[in-house]
């Protein structure tokens, strides 16, 4: 009898409605993340993009994007600043950045870059990420596995590292928000999955940790899973898994980020969130969240 792959409590159904596609309640242009300024990594193309998409269409002040390739970063601004205008709003201020998350010098210049042309900054979205190809772990390369965790949660620590004194700085009356991109693989046991499902596990707590740390101070960390899409990124994974699986739109993704993003909201801290639930429903069970503290990492006794 095999192990079993699949968990009852990945929260699947944590609301009733399962979401494929964008839909009115998580409309961006219905937020108003005027004089917001964010900064989303990853965002050269998949989910990333869609993201920077949604927030222009939000009407976000600034919006800086990471990408490895500087054409597909500049690519990205083009598409934000046309997206702003069609949707009524200024022009916002675009920073186009080529990033390495492997090379924390990379990093540190990205972090100079926005303190030097924005000085301030709101809003971090955690989205890069890599996903080395399934295999059991016995058969897997050391390197890409381990790129996998340089990447998603040694990537992540470095950007969040250099870009918390701009978030926390006391002339900053902004929104002090991380948003990092896990996965509902971290909730699950995927036959060759290791790496990728294990470092998604590692933002889960990490996000906690920033809880713990900088709560006081007034910063927001939250968990999503961004829904399941078939991006470059997944397609990395076993054709069977991708056909089953992704099955929903990027702008999925990119709305509810915004939506989440687009006031504070404490009750969440250190949670996680899947952009596929519902969120009309999912704000229907914030008491029960609240009460019972849900939604955070815990063993079962």
């Amino acid at each position: 009898m095999p192990y079993p792959s699949s968990r009852p409590d990945a929260g699947l159904t944590f609301t009733p409605t399962r979401r494929h596609d964008t839909y009115p309640a998580i409309d961006p242009k219905k937020r108003d993340c005027r004089g917001k300024f964010v900064l989303i990594t990853g965002a050269g193309k998949g989910m990333g993009r869609s993201v920077a998409h949604s927030y222009a269409q939000a009407g976000a002040s600034g919006i800086a994007v990471t990408a490895r390739n500087q054409s597909e970063a500049d690519t990205v601004c083009d598409e934000v600043i046309a997206l702003a205008q069609q949707t009524g709003h200024p022009q916002p201020q675009v920073l186009p950045l080529q990033v390495d998350l492997c090379d924390g010098e990379s990093v540190q210049n990205a972090a100079s870059a926005i303190q030097k042309q924005w000085g301030r900054l709101d809003t971090v979205i955690n989205n890069a990420a890599y996903l080395d190809p399934f295999v059991p772990l016995a058969d897997s390369d050391e390197s890409g596995w381990w790129r996998t965790w340089e990447v998603n949660v040694l990537g992540l620590y470095r950007v969040t590292k250099a870009l918390l004194p701009l978030l926390l700085q006391q002339e900053n009356d902004g929104d002090r928000t991380i948003v990092n991109v896990s996965s509902v693989g971290a909730l699950a046991l995927t036959p060759g999955a290791s790496a990728y499902q294990v470092s998604k596990l590692a933002v889960m707590r990490l996000t906690e940790y920033l809880m713990v740390d900088y709560f006081d101070q007034g910063l927001l960390s939250y968990s999503v899973h961004p829904a399941s899409v078939a991006t470059d990124l997944a397609s990395r994974m076993p054709a069977s898994v991708v056909k089953a699986v992704c099955v929903d739109t990027p702008e999925l993704a990119g709305d509810t980020i915004v939506w989440l993003t687009s006031e504070r909201r404490e009750w969440l801290a250190g949670r996680y969130i899947s952009c596929a639930w519902d969120m009309t429903e999912f704000l229907a069970r914030k008491d029960e969240v609240v009460e019972r503290d849900l939604l955070k990492l815990k063993l079962a006794v």
